[in-house]
């Protein structure tokens, strides 16, 4: 599938920052290209990026000059003068965007798993430049007659089906992204995804500021009944390192909130977990996302009835397995019933256990994880606690390995002597 398509494709989950069209970016100056990792071929084993040598200030020229030289290479292909064909057409944009590839697939990487302030704001700035390539991509004329004469000759051509499929794609993504709409509505959609792009950066940055904002320090050993000795020596080794001199930290990012709220027998701390995770983005302040979302879904309704669908899934699911929202629905309805009548008898057997613990009232949303934990080992023998010694994680990735050898026949293994972004 071409780049830009796959590119195009992730911005619809992912939305990433938009703003003026049609900034250009002046290459960098030689010295920078000579200074940059990213302006180098990488000759390590599969390509693998220079970890050691790429900084964070190494994004920026790079990013930009991968925009602008990707604009180039399609402003080329729209203004050939040959007639188009699947070579010089369809496959040359699918060839197009390499070294923008090559860097954002190290940044965005970067961004999810080590993110930084720093490189949230390249992102910030960096966003809108990259929108505005994409719209100007798929909202060409030029371009997109060259690649409809092509779909149009592949009716009586001789290509194999990885080539049909390759140009039916391409030609859905132009139409997706707004190419058969009138000018004034190729102006309204380039706003739509300019200010949805904004909201979604803008989004994930809030929810990541209140993930990281919400701390519970613990100062006492007693109410740390019922946690896991890993559990209770990570939150020890979390308060050190945020510089509390005593106690345990305990926060809302995964491996520290799901373990507390199913083995942590306070109660009122189960409580004060769950809804500082409920309430990220939705406390009234510079982090609040209630409008943003109101917007998005607004934003959303009106981008996908501009191209001509009733809603927003239906956008999305004309170019998924399921097709309709009817068939979606279908299936939900089908899985619902049998679901809740589960979620019933297991509520039941919590609110039994809760009981016993002399519980009196409902149970409440702190308490699921904590009694679906106690039921499961009441009923089966089974704790994780004490099977995890038996599963560790070399052993784990064997085994993992060892299927997908069997499944698909491939063989992975480490690849030593190559630079890292995290040790682990």
């Amino acid at each position: 599938m071409p780049r830009s398509i796959v590119i195009a494709l992730f911005a619809l989950i992912i939305p990433l920052v938009a703003g003026p069209a049609g900034a250009q970016a002046a290459p960098p100056k030689e010295s920078a290209m000579t200074e940059n990792p990213f302006f180098e071929e990488w000759t390590s084993p599969f390509g693998m990026p220079p970890f050691d040598r790429i900084r964070e200030e190494h994004f920026l020229p790079a990013l930009l000059e991968g925009i602008a030289l990707q604009r180039r290479e399609v402003e080329a292909i729209a203004k050939s003068a040959e007639p188009p064909t699947l070579a010089n057409t369809v496959l040359a944009l699918d060839q197009t965007g390499a070294l923008l590839e090559k860097v954002r697939a190290v940044f965005q990487n970067l961004l999810g798993a080590e993110t930084t302030e720093g490189l949230q704001a390249i992102a910030r700035e960096t966003a809108p430049k990259l929108a505005a390539l994409e719209d100007d991509i798929y909202l060409d004329a030029t371009l997109f007659a060259r690649v409809a004469a092509v779909r149009a000759q592949a009716a009586t051509a001789t290509l194999d089906p990885v080539q049909r499929r390759l140009i039916d794609e391409m030609h859905k993504q132009f139409v997706r992204g707004g190419a058969n709409l009138s000018p004034a509505d190729k102006e309204r959609l380039r706003a739509i995804n300019q200010e949805l792009s904004v909201l979604g950066l803008k989004f994930g940055d809030n929810l990541l500021a209140e993930t990281n904002a919400f701390r519970l320090v613990v100062e006492d050993e007693a109410k740390l009944a019922g946690l896991p000795d890993g559990v209770v020596r990570a939150a020890a080794d979390a308060a050190r390192k945020a510089g509390i001199a005593k106690g345990w930290l305990f926060t809302l990012h995964g491996p520290s909130l799901w373990p507390f709220v199913q083995n942590a027998r306070d109660r009122d701390l189960r409580r004060r977990m769950i809804e500082g995770y409920a309430a990220r983005g939705d406390q009234g302040n510079a982090h609040d996302n209630r409008t943003i979302l109101a917007r998005i879904a607004e934003l959303r309704v009106a981008k996908a009835r501009l191209l001509g669908y009733d809603d927003w899934a239906a956008f999305v699911l004309d170019d998924r397995m399921a097709r309709t929202s009817k068939q979606v629905t279908d299936l939900l309805d089908r899985v619902w019933k049998p679901a809740i009548a589960m979620a019933k008898r297991e509520a039941a057997a919590f609110a039994e256990a809760a009981r016993a613990d002399g519980l009196d009232g409902a149970i409440r949303p702190w308490d699921w994880h904590y009694y679906a934990e106690r039921v499961r080992k009441a009923r089966f023998g089974l704790d994780d606690a004490e099977i995890r010694p038996y599963f560790p994680l070399e052993a784990a990735l064997k085994g993992v390995f060892t299927v997908a050898n069997r499944l698909y026949g491939v063989t992975i293994r480490e690849i030593t002597g190559v630079p890292l972004y995290h040790p682990e």
